[in-house]
């Protein structure tokens, strides 16, 4: 174990230097599932103490972990993360509001804690995979019966999304336990693609039928919550993960074929988009408020609140005024434009500008890029979590897009999924030889 720590990179010389038996590393692992299983499930209902409890739990059982396992490579998506850790470090010493800054980079350095955690067990176990799905798409089963529900009840809570100034106006949205339409939708969007390949993969008709009935009732949820952003989402975590899975299935049959096949499958995708888009009243209504530009009062809350965010990364580009929802409050009331408050930036990558800059955004794409490599391995060869990388690529690619035009992702519920996939991507392509899981 002394040689593999020597030979370790600088920052990983700590981890192993505890010496432990394998029973003891089994029982953490253990210990490691239940407490994520129990995050997983519970990330929609779970308060905000009970939430703050179990994130710290996350991050002090990976400590313990790194602390008794030889370290490992870091990994380009590791890598990606840490590099945008430490900007948002240098970003917090210079912040004009250190303090609130600081409460940001807390915030996100326990994030972390539960994606180091689960990328730790995911290379141990790949095959627990299944079952910290199973426990996201019990969260999200839930709150899809709980949303649809909201359609048989009283109606004035609901009434209250409905806009009255917007082109959509009367338009009744549910929200399930989220209390937010918007919130809702980008909580469901990445579990979608992770139920479809759960329905491909397992095995008992009382496993399909679970991740059957989450993927069906999880799509409709996303309807009725008509949040634009939510349905473009799912439109493109469905699409990617069906296009990515077929691709896949084919990959061994003629050249023509495989070319035939995905140009079929996104012209029948486009026909049926362009069929809802002319045909369905309540997608056309929702759709001519997205094309209203400034006519739509949503729309024209975005832009005032975008050129205002614009004007704070002209001001500080490169540094930005560090992270975390608590310095863009103390900042963005010197920038907004009047009766145009706002909580966050209404678009990741600007978000990401506001507090970290340009070098932030940049550790952003490089992650996204890598996301992109490795998700696509998962087109060939039959190593462990191919297919699953597929769909946690496909989940990514619904929480971009959403993420074009809003900032649920900094949301726990949201966020926690998000890095869930990407400690699905950062596991190996390939174990070697020598390696055997404890």
């Amino acid at each position: 174990m002394a040689d593999a720590v020597a030979e370790a990179p600088l920052l990983l010389r700590w981890q192993g230097l505890i010496p432990s038996s394998q029973p003891q590393q089994r029982r953490l692992q253990a210990v490691a599932c239940l407490v994520l299983m129990g995050l997983l499930a519970t990330l929609p209902v779970i308060s905000r103490p009970g939430l703050a409890l179990v994130v710290t739990a996350c991050g002090a059982l990976w400590l313990l972990w790194a602390l008794i396992t030889p370290p490992s490579r870091i990994g380009a998506i590791s890598g990606w993360l840490l590099l945008y850790l430490a900007i948002a470090t240098l970003a917090t010493g210079f912040s004009p509001v250190p303090v609130a800054a600081a409460k940001g980079l807390i915030k996100l350095l326990s994030y972390l804690g539960i994606y180091a955690l689960l990328r730790q067990l995911l290379l141990q176990r790949p095959q627990w995979w299944d079952r910290l799905v199973a426990a996201l798409l019990s969260g999200g089963l839930l709150s899809s019966v709980i949303a649809l529900r909201q359609l048989y009840g009283p109606t004035e809570e609901l009434a209250g999304w409905a806009d009255p100034n917007s082109v959509a106006e009367g338009t009744i949205r549910v929200y399930g336990p989220l209390g937010n339409p918007n919130l809702l939708a980008g909580y469901l969007v990445p579990l979608l693609p992770l139920a479809l390949v759960a329905l491909l993969r397992w095995q008992g008709w009382g496993q399909r039928l679970f991740a059957g009935a989450s993927l069906l009732l999880g799509a409709v949820s996303t309807l009725f919550s008509y949040s634009r952003g939510g349905w473009l989402g799912m439109l493109a975590a469905l699409g990617v993960v069906v296009l990515l899975v077929v691709l896949r299935s084919i990959r061994h049959w003629p050249p023509l074929w495989r070319r035939l096949v995905p140009l079929a499958l996104l012209v029948l995708g486009v026909a049926l988009i362009a069929i809802a888009v002319t045909q369905v009243e309540p997608v056309r209504t929702r759709v001519a408020s997205l094309l209203a530009g400034r006519g739509d009062s949503s729309n024209n809350f975005r832009i005032n609140v975008w050129m205002s965010a614009l004007a704070m990364v002209q001001d500080r580009p490169w540094l930005g005024i560090g992270p975390g929802n608590n310095a863009f409050n103390s900042i963005y009331p010197l920038y907004q434009q009047p009766r145009f408050n706002a909580l966050s930036a209404y678009s990741v990558p600007l978000e990401i500008l506001v507090e970290t800059g340009i070098p932030g955004l940049i550790a952003c794409l490089g992650l996204a890029w890598s996301s992109l490599r490795q998700g696509l391995a998962g087109l060939k060869g039959e190593g462990p979590l191919q297919l699953q990388r597929l769909a946690c690529l496909a989940a990514i690619a619904g929480l971009l897009v959403q993420g074009a035009t809003d900032t649920i992702f900094f949301r726990p519920e949201v966020q926690v999924i998000g890095l869930f996939c990407l400690a699905t991507l950062a596991q190996p392509l390939e174990r070697s030889p020598e390696y055997q899981p404890c």
